[in-house]
């Protein structure tokens, strides 16, 4: 076996490897799409990926949901629950990286290492003072205890994802500004913010799927049916039926409810994976 041969042979078993596990990783998503065309016993008394008989109905039948609010109402929420969280997220965690990364005040190594501390903190630690300060502000049951922690940089996360962006790009951009007479604002978004797009598109991602699948926090947040997000609205169409729950209505409704994210991974994906090798963040 010549030398072309062995590296066509070892390209081929490649590409067949990296088929293999890319099926692998799709087969959840593929089995997800059919069944929301599967009868109940089909989706319970076959393994089979192909429908013995499509329900074409699921979809339509879902969106309407079972009471008085339909999936529309329910996306909308989501929406109007998701965007400005990510938005005020991705905005103040800029200006606070911005901070930290290029100026120098009192404390501030100790305000860093605080906030780091904060990133290991578990959520659950912190879910009964936050449920007691947002229910004294009558936040409870609105999108605000989502929206105004955003707004004033409580993701350290994604505060640590711009100040390590920030570090990576030369002072002698800031020091030119300021000979032409620019001041730390200007700086920041006329110099600095077009530089940190894929950091900022990174936290956008990231935001914007946890935010949008997150579950447990609008659970606890939010008490009316009008004011569900997709997550909890899921939930219910199991709860609200009564007698045997309509699987594939659910299931085709869970597929709905993923595409956002997938398109905005997938419309963002060059910007994310810049973001992500150019932060350090990785793994």
């Amino acid at each position: 076996m010549n030398v072309t041969t062995r590296r066509f042979a070892k390209n081929g078993l490649r590409h067949f490897g990296l088929v293999l596990i890319g099926l692998v990783m799709i087969y959840p998503l593929l089995w997800l799409f059919f069944a929301s065309f599967k009868s109940n016993p089909d989706l319970f008394g076959s393994l089979d990926l192909w429908p013995d008989h499509f329900v074409w109905s699921s979809y339509a039948k879902g969106w309407a949901g079972s009471g008085q609010y339909t999936y529309s109402t329910f996306f909308v929420n989501t929406f109007m629950l998701v965007l400005p969280t990510v938005l005020f997220t991705v905005l103040s965690s800029l200006l606070v990286g911005y901070g930290f990364a290029r100026f120098t005040f009192p404390l501030r190594n100790v305000a860093f290492a605080l906030m780091i501390t904060t990133l290991m903190l578990p959520q659950t630690v912190i879910l009964i003072p936050r449920y007691l300060i947002f229910r004294n502000l009558g936040w409870v049951d609105s999108y605000m205890p989502f929206i105004v922690p955003a707004l004033f940089g409580c993701f350290p996360f994604f505060i640590f994802m711009m100040v390590q962006f920030i570090r990576g790009l030369p002072r002698e951009l800031d020091e030119s500004a300021v000979m032409d007479g620019c001041g730390p604002i200007t700086i920041l978004f006329k110099i600095l913010l077009p530089l940190c797009i894929p950091a900022m598109v990174s936290a956008t991602i990231f935001q914007f799927i946890w935010t949008w699948n997150d579950f447990f926090n609008q659970l606890v947040f939010i008490n009316s049916v009008k004011k569900y997000p997709i997550s909890l609205a899921l939930r219910m169409s199991i709860d609200a039926t009564g007698g045997a729950t309509e699987w594939n209505q659910v299931i085709a409704m869970a597929i709905l409810s993923i595409l956002p994210s997938m398109i905005i991974f997938f419309l963002a994906q060059k910007y994310f994976v810049e973001g992500i090798a150019t932060t350090g963040i990785k793994g």
